[in-house]
């Protein structure tokens, strides 16, 4: 896993500018399969025009905001939770910019092959893995607080998602929160079960940030607009190739197509881009009020100033 806002570039053009002297446009990708903007452009044949795009691998949302942080990318996507701790914190390089409305069924608690809990309520006193300051972690305080225990209730074990992985196959874990293709992997490949996915908890909001200084640039604040079109152009088209997609994410993430078929057919909707709006603004400070209340965070949050509502015009309706 990836720290410091560290991050290896798989580009589409160099690190540092384009082929003949494009600019370049540096994205975060968190994760494989349905996660990765990379493999959906590749697979619905977009290609950005006049600029080339640097992609930059990340294993959860606090590692891109660490990135934008620290200067090395121009636009991230996380989920609500990475940038409430760093609204806590002294830096905050970024603004967020829009919402990446999507599925919550693929947000889950996982146990092993032949565990016997049937319930949150059965993860008293267990070993439970989870990505900090994630989703995770946050589908998991509520899960627990909904059937009356609190997070000392468990033997919480914070990991990031590869460590995660080897825990959980190793039986080092009772019970793992995770995100994304760890699940169909494990599914599939050990005989993990889904004890709860997230849906009626999350918001299925996933937000796209920038960094200050590309948003202070008129040519790169350009790149960012023209880089929402495209994506709200690659996911009409998974939307309305889900079969097409499914194959070429079973391809990517190493598992049976029947597993992400089943994933698929589980989704609690398809992505699409949508504006920065009251209700989204409302919903993070939401989940940042929680984590106050967990003394998860030093002080309270007010998560207003990290929105930015300049692109909601550029953000097309998905076709």
């Amino acid at each position: 896993m990836l720290g410091g806002g560290a991050a290896s570039c798989l580009l589409l053009a160099a690190c540092g500018s384009g082929k003949a002297g494009r600019p370049t446009l540096r994205v975060s990708i968190t994760g494989k399969g349905d996660g990765d903007s990379r493999l959906l452009f590749k697979s619905a044949s977009i290609k950005p025009e006049g600029f080339d795009i640097a992609y930059n691998e990340f294993q959860s949302g606090h590692l891109v905001v660490e990135a934008l942080n620290g200067g090395s990318l121009d636009y991230g996507g996380m989920s609500e939770i990475p940038p409430i701790f760093a609204a806590a914190s002294t830096i905050q390089s970024f603004r967020q910019i829009a919402v990446a409305h999507g599925d919550v069924n693929n947000q889950v608690v996982l146990v092993p092959q032949g565990s016997t809990a049937r319930s949150i309520a059965d993860l008293k006193g267990k070993r439970v893995g989870y990505v900090r300051a994630t989703t995770s972690q946050y589908f998991l305080i509520r899960m627990l607080e909904e059937v009356g225990l609190g997070w000392d209730d468990i033997k919480p074990v914070a990991m990031g998602v590869t460590d995660g992985a080897a825990a959980f196959s190793q039986g080092a874990l009772d019970a793992w929160a995770i995100y994304g293709f760890p699940i169909q992997r494990a599914i599939a490949t050990e005989g993990a079960r889904i004890l709860r996915t997230a849906y009626g908890i999350l918001s299925g909001n996933y937000l796209v940030a920038a960094h200050v200084d590309a948003l202070a640039d008129p040519d790169k604040a350009k790149l960012i607009a023209d880089y929402l079109g495209l994506a709200q152009k690659a996911y009409a088209w998974a939307a309305a190739h889900q079969d097409e997609w499914a194959v070429i994410v079973s391809r990517d993430i190493g598992v049976p197509l029947a597993y992400v078929q089943d994933q698929f057919k589980r989704k609690s909707d398809v992505y699409e881009l949508r504006p920065v709006t009251p209700e989204a603004i409302a919903s993070q400070q939401k989940v940042a009020d929680l984590f106050y209340a967990q003394k998860l965070l030093p002080k309270p949050v007010d998560v207003r100033p990290l929105w930015d509502d300049r692109f909601n015009s550029a953000i097309p309706k998905r076709g």
